[in-house]
């Protein structure tokens, strides 16, 4: 059998295989990660490691799984390293070494909390994906969702990250008390906000007495954050085997292309990740709209509308001639008038040409997960702009069909669509006549 990636493997990769020409091994923890997914590795895991050989200092990543052992599991068998595979005219292929231990949170929650708490973490970021804010239709922290309901018990170990999060922040008061930043690197407008009024409505409930240090030491970044990743397959795991000579269970796959833009909001010292790649700003919210509205968006049509075409990949979608003609009008009529003055179509040409990279397959089934939070974020807000001024909304109507039918496919019975679209969907009647005049 292939032996595994590990330390002594390093030495005896080909020479076009990047590998960690630093001091790695002595890199001491100074970032936490909740969610420890492909994203994460394949995008801000990789330009921190590149913020260290560019910038110095101890910047390596703890990675915690919330739920899941099996990316713990296979990082610890291979001293945490892992492959990058981009693909783009050919692939290259980077073995990365920043992150320095992974755990998972419902079998080592003590020193999950230990590392979050601890004086040398000056950074805690996230990828948890929409739902796991545990938010409500208004954005704000839902305190009836059942995780939040078992964290608010200060016996239970926690369930959400939210929970998590908090336990470590409290663990982190009751000692030193140091500034920590919080940065959330998943698709929510306002992500970094959103985080922190989640984060400070919780303690109100559960921690009173720490609000005033959470106010004045602890800042939550706004971000965007781009890099297609598709979710690791038995083809790439055989694709970095020929590759590397060696087997990683560990690898993820990406696009060349990456964003990383951050609000200039930190509470203490961080990577230099402006040396690396990411965008240091003082306002994301232009940054966001585009790829929130634009992208995710687009993203969200090919899956609502691709998939009952039989269509698995990205690719295939936008190859669809109809398919695309519908995209290139959605953004013309619908997006950017709603986006104005940004530059939508600049944008999209660009977005348009990485949907249509030959070697990504993004599964079109990974995008449709979460319609109901996804939708929330990406199209409802355009629908209810266009609706104010007149504009066209049939296109985004047509999306949001596309959710509701799929779901009722998916679910094989016959819902009220109403039940599942938000109050502030279900109220307007010129959004939900569109709604439901809309063709698929």
């Amino acid at each position: 059998m292939t032996p595994r990636l590990n330390l002594d493997a390093l030495a005896r990769l080909p020479a076009a295989v990047r590998r960690p020409d630093y001091d790695f091994l002595n890199l001491r923890t100074g970032i936490v990660h909740l969610g420890i997914g492909a994203f994460h590795r394949a995008h801000q895991a990789l330009i921190t490691e590149d913020a260290v050989i560019f910038g110095g200092g101890s910047w390596g990543i703890l990675g915690v799984s919330l739920l899941h052992a099996t990316v713990p599991d296979a990082l610890a068998g291979q001293a945490q390293l892992y492959t990058v595979e981009t693909l783009g005219d050919a692939p290259r292929y980077r073995v990365v070494a920043t992150i320095r231990g992974s755990l998972t949170a419902t079998t080592q929650g003590a020193q999950v909390l230990r590392a979050i708490g601890s004086s040398h973490t000056h950074i805690l970021t996230l990828t948890i994906t929409e739902k796991g804010y545990c938010l409500g239709t208004d954005g704000e922290l839902n305190f009836e969702h059942p995780e939040i309901v078992h964290d608010l018990n200060p016996l239970s170990e926690p369930h959400s990250a939210i929970g998590w999060l908090a336990a470590g922040l409290a663990a982190r008061f009751s000692t030193h008390r140091r500034p920590i930043t919080v940065i959330s690197c998943d698709n929510l407008q306002a992500n970094g906000a959103k985080l922190r009024r989640a984060v400070t409505a919780f303690f109100a409930r559960t921690r009173p007495q720490m609000l005033g240090w959470l106010r004045d030491h602890v800042t939550f970044p706004g971000t965007v954050v781009d890099c297609i990743v598709p979710a690791t397959t038995d083809s790439t795991r055989a694709r970095v085997e020929s590759a590397l000579g060696v087997r990683d269970l560990a690898c993820v796959q990406r696009e060349p292309y990456s964003q990383w833009v951050i609000e200039n909001h930190f509470a203490g010292p961080r990577p230099a990740w402006d040396q690396a790649g990411a965008q240091i700003v003082e306002d994301v919210s232009d940054y966001i709209h585009l790829k929130l509205h634009v992208l995710n968006t687009c993203h969200s049509a090919l899956a609502y509308l691709g998939l009952p075409r039989g269509y698995v990949f990205v690719r295939e979608a936008i190859a669809d001639a109809e398919l695309a003609q519908f995209l290139d009008e959605l953004v013309a009529a619908e997006i950017a008038p709603a986006l104005a003055p940004l530059p939508v179509l600049d944008y999209w040409r660009t977005v348009r040409a990485r949907f249509a990279n030959p070697r990504i397959d993004h599964r079109l089934s990974q995008i449709a997960e979460d319609g109901s939070q996804k939708l929330t974020e990406r199209i409802y807000p355009l629908m209810i702009a266009n609706a104010q001024t007149a504009a066209p909304i049939n296109g985004l109507a047509r999306i949001v069909r596309g959710w509701l039918q799929l779901m009722r496919a998916d679910v094989d019975t016959e819902l009220d669509d109403a039940i599942m679209l938000p109050p502030s969907i279900r109220s307007n009647s010129t959004l939900q006549a569109a709604i439901a005049a809309a063709a698929v």
